[in-house]
């Protein structure tokens, strides 16, 4: 039997990813309910930062004898450039290491470069596993059929080494593109949706909704304040938030939230929470911090909205608390679709607010009378090539789906960005949605 010394050092670390996860489990499951929020916080962070630090540190290795010791042998091998090079390589991986640790001390008002420099290399770092692993089984599969896996003459050197060449100009094209594609000012979508049993005095209501802004260590106050005034150029009636609106606690990211107070809907700006927001295990603080900017969260209930032009006519929108709440035993908190929907009959049309689209497909199942349901989360995949997983993942991936006859889902692709200041496949937005009556 192989003892775990025997073992490869991606074998050790793929073992010790999983040992971090369990610990994970075994804290969400035993003790939730023992530590206080700080403490719990903490935790949670610290082993997410792990975890995800021991699982790069396989894909980190490969990309390091895939970049600098497949050409040790080479005639450059003892060159200055090459160097140079192995520092270049050695400071990326480090950095995409790091960016995890920005979100535990690297937070404030404005990004700091370090945070910037950090998650860009991340964003880079996942395409160029990416590419390395889709070439390599191009150049396997290859081999297979052409018969010739056990013969590795001169000419399979050099496309041994065309590989990573390949990947990391790939990949350097790719990231400047998605850098400059998330630094661009999110795009105004324009989309009108029927709601059926809608009131005639509300057609045309306009609803502006916003999801996944991320205020944290790459989103600051002034993309925030940019929001804003786009949003506030819109004139919508009502503006939601459909959560991740921030990855940090209120106290230490409160001056980055100020421009949100400028929100002036008439009909109001309402507010439910992503699994971010758990993941800050400070809910609270956060629904006391937008109260005292006028937005109203809607935890697990409802309030009428009545058009401006008669009072006897109205329909419901209503928010639930995120499913992340339930895996982390928030206290006090939980997807609660029956308190959610408490006296809002089919009688009158209901618009929900669900931060995941598999909320969304529950609350349908619960309640196949709801007429719209408006999400977020999926980012629309942000980034190439995670867009595939969150389409795989999720029921409803991005933009607007009917589902049966009355029904409505629409899924926003974020405001802005988690984390990696890019986006690659996919295009912030603030949706400007259009409410008809039938």
């Amino acid at each position: 039997m192989i003892s775990f010394k025997q073992l490869p050092i991606e074998a050790k670390a793929a073992v010790a990813a999983g040992v971090v996860f369990f610990s994970m489990m075994l804290s969400r499951s035993y003790l939730a309910e023992k530590l206080d929020f700080r403490t719990r916080r903490w935790l949670l962070r610290l082993q997410m930062t792990l975890f995800f630090n021991t699982l790069m540190l396989v894909g980190s290795l490969h990309v390091w004898r895939s970049t600098v010791t497949t050409f040790t042998r080479s005639s450059a091998a003892s060159s200055f450039c090459f160097m140079l090079w192995k520092i270049a390589v050695f400071t990326f991986l480090a950095l995409a290491h790091s960016s995890f640790f920005t979100l535990l001390f690297l937070v404030a008002e404005e990004p700091y470069f370090f945070s910037l420099a950090a998650y860009t290399c991340l964003g880079a770092y996942i395409i160029l596993i990416f590419f390395l692993f889709t070439l390599g089984s191009v150049e396997q599969a290859y081999k297979f059929l052409a018969g010739r896996g056990a013969k590795a003459g001169t000419g399979n050197k050099n496309k041994t080494a065309l590989k990573p060449v390949l990947a990391v100009l790939v990949t350097v094209v790719l990231t400047v593109i998605g850098l400059l594609n998330a630094s661009q000012p999110p795009t105004v979508n324009s989309v009108e949706i029927p709601v059926h049993k809608l009131p005639s005095t509300m057609n045309n209501l306009k609803v502006v909704l916003l999801s996944d802004i991320h205020l944290g260590p790459t989103v600051g106050k002034t993309k925030l304040a940019m929001i804003v005034r786009m949003v506030k150029a819109l004139k919508p009636d009502i503006t939601v938030i459909v959560g991740d609106l921030s990855d940090a606690e209120a106290k230490i990211i409160r001056p980055a939230v100020e421009p949100l107070g400028e929100l002036d809907s008439p009909l109001g700006t309402y507010f439910v929470t992503g699994n971010h927001e758990y993941y800050t295990s400070d809910v609270s603080n956060w629904f006391e911090l937008l109260k005292s900017f006028n937005i109203q969260p809607l935890h697990n209930e409802n309030v009428k909205i009545v058009s401006p032009k008669s009072t006897s006519d109205w329909f419901c929108l209503a928010g639930v608390d995120d499913i992340e709440a339930d895996v982390l035993h928030y206290s006090g908190h939980g997807m609660d679709l029956k308190k959610a929907l408490r006296g809002c009959s089919s009688e009158h049309a209901i618009v929900l607010l669900a931060h995941q689209p598999i909320a969304a497909k529950w609350a349908l199942q619960e309640r196949p009378d709801i007429n719209l349901i408006l999400s977020g989360h999926t980012h629309g995949g942000q980034i190439f090539p995670l867009n595939a997983g969150a389409y795989l993942l999720n029921p409803f991936f991005v933009g607007l789906y009917q589902v049966g006859q009355n029904t409505f889902v629409y899924v926003s692709p974020g405001t802005m960005y988690y984390g990696i200041p890019m986006r690659l496949g996919s295009r912030a937005e603030i949706t400007e949605i259009i409410l008809r009556s039938p």
